[in-house]
């Protein structure tokens, strides 16, 4: 089981199954909301419960996708595709270790000129 939470701890969460390897999304949505690239892991929803889920806002940022933060502390959680058996939790959210690494980058057609790709990762523009 994997566990994490929110920076103030108002918003908790447990993960019943092993991570899959998470991706990095550069696209100007996810830098925008999480203020710099968004890392995270798609999970089935059965295997995820999440406590203190009336401090959660949800932001739907399309028609398809809404955003959670923590009401509280503003941290980042959860990105959502509302109509999908999945949603996706920040890695920085968990507690370590995790057990995984980034699998590979998404959307970089869209990525910040601030900062450089280099490790090496598949890089998908879309």
């Amino acid at each position: 089981m994997h566990k994490g939470s929110c920076l103030c701890g108002a918003v908790r969460f447990e993960v019943t199954q092993a991570l899959k390897p998470p991706d990095a999304c550069h696209c100007t949505l996810c830098r925008k909301s999480s203020g710099h690239y968004w890392v995270s892991t798609d999970l089935p929803r059965s295997a995820v419960t999440i406590h203190g889920e009336d401090k959660v806002t949800w932001y739907h940022s399309s028609e398809k996708v809404r955003r959670g933060f923590c009401s509280v502390c503003g941290a980042s959680l959860f990105w959502d595709p509302v109509h999908r058996d999945f949603i996706a939790i920040a890695m920085g959210a968990f507690d370590t270790p995790t057990g995984t690494h980034v699998e590979k980058h998404i959307f970089v057609a869209d990525k910040g000129d601030y900062y450089e790709l280099v490790d090496g990762l598949p890089q998908n523009p879309r």
